[in-house]
């Protein structure tokens, strides 16, 4: 699988992402084709080999064409006109979509931070064509250069004050904090903006997972240059793009913990059905010996790390407790596939695990039972002629 992991020791934004993508290999003609299908004009695109502490990196820019604004004016854009402008481009579908969730996420924190519908809030004329830009770019250089998964490191949050068009703001903004909740964070101890929102939004939008550089072999290296010298580290976004070991996978979920001992029994089998429901990846219930001696469950819960607040809130709904744990945790998980199988009762589907040098099926409940109870066979009958063929194969 070929994997790009991006190491942002100085912060993340779009221009350094598109930059580092360029660097490793992504043609400025072919972007610059793409992008001037986009419906809007008024703009020009520079490619400049810069350094920073002695490494050399690409700095993409978009400068913008005082003229042309002023002999048409500044027009802010709301999700609705950029939608409009990304729907016209010539862009697969993929792209588009990837790129319109990208812009959604960043006016749903928007308008919960000035409390107003995602529809309503408006991107400025200026940082709606930077962000057009950068989040239609980023999405289709990975499209085009393969990138099957992202991965992203821990992001190293600045501190002080930035000027925006609302006036002067808290470092990290509060769109960027916003946008990186579930996500892995440190302090910098660097007082200027690390991380935008753009940068944030495309963080969140495009990774896999977030934490350490998976197993891989490395093949293209690329080197996005920020635009402002830092006081104790290179101003750079690193790309390290490869192919993931065969068959072997990781990312980061997230794992939530309580501890019950005043449930009904029935409360929890509906707990459990809300939380897979909203899309937990594993809903687990163990026994516990609680304080003052008295039984009780410990209910645990896996999910990906945006979906947290989510599934803590259910948690909190359909539970008695009073306070709930939470931590990141890395994991690795087998490459599987489904595939359909012949049987004497017909097609089944079945998953396939990958490993390194081998593969095996493994019975689907869900399917094995509807077959056991339609064909009137004990559920293990199904089972064992399943696993049956891992002996053959």
């Amino acid at each position: 699988m070929k994997t790009a992991y991006l190491d942002c020791f100085s912060g993340l934004s779009g221009d350094m992402f598109l930059g580092s993508l360029l660097d490793a290999g992504l043609s400025f003609d072919q972007l610059k084709q793409c992008l001037q299908t986009l419906p809007f004009h008024g703009y020009e695109l520079e490619l400049r080999r810069e350094t920073r502490n002695q490494i050399s990196g690409t700095r993409f820019m978009v400068h913008l064409n005082e003229g042309h604004y002023k002999e048409h004016g500044h027009k802010n854009r709301d999700l609705k006109a950029i939608s409009e402008v990304i729907g016209q481009g010539d862009l697969t579908d993929s792209v588009k979509k990837k790129s319109m969730a990208i812009f959604e996420s960043l006016a749903r924190v928007e308008g919960h931070i000035h409390n107003l519908p995602p529809d309503q809030v408006h991107f400025h004329e200026v940082g709606a064509v930077d962000s057009i830009i950068d989040i239609v770019g980023a999405v289709y250089a990975l499209e085009i250069l393969g990138i099957e998964r992202l991965v992203v490191s821990p992001l190293p949050l600045g501190s002080g004050f930035v000027k925006t068009a609302h006036g002067r703001i808290p470092v990290p903004a509060p769109a960027t904090l916003a946008l990186l909740k579930g996500v892995p964070v440190l302090n910098s101890g660097v007082q200027q903006e690390m991380v935008t929102p753009t940068g944030a939004a495309l963080a969140t939008g495009l990774a896999a997972s977030f934490g350490p550089m998976p197993p891989m072999v490395v093949q293209n290296i690329g080197y996005g240059v920020g635009s402002r010298e830092l006081p104790d580290r290179p101003n750079l976004l690193r790309i390290i793009i490869g192919h993931e070991e065969h068959g072997k996978q990781t990312d980061t979920v997230v794992v939530l913990e309580t501890n019950l001992d005043d449930m009904r029994p029935e409360g929890l089998g509906y707990l459990m059905e809300r939380l897979l429901g909203a899309g937990a990846l594993d809903v687990v219930f163990l026994p516990a010996q609680m304080k003052k001696n008295r039984p009780g469950v410990q209910v645990q819960v896996i999910g990906s790390p945006e979906q947290k607040d989510r599934l803590m809130e259910i948690m909190v709904q359909e539970t008695t407790t009073l306070g709930i744990r939470f931590r990141y945790s890395r994991r690795m998980v087998l490459e599987r596939n489904q595939e359909t199988v012949e049987s004497p009762w017909g097609g089944i589907t079945v998953k396939r695990v990958i490993q390194e040098k081998s593969s095996r099926l493994v019975p689907e409940y869900d399917v094995c039972r509807e077959i056991a109870l339609k064909n009137k066979i004990p559920l293990r009958d199904i089972y064992q002629w399943i696993e049956s063929l891992n002996c053959k194969g």
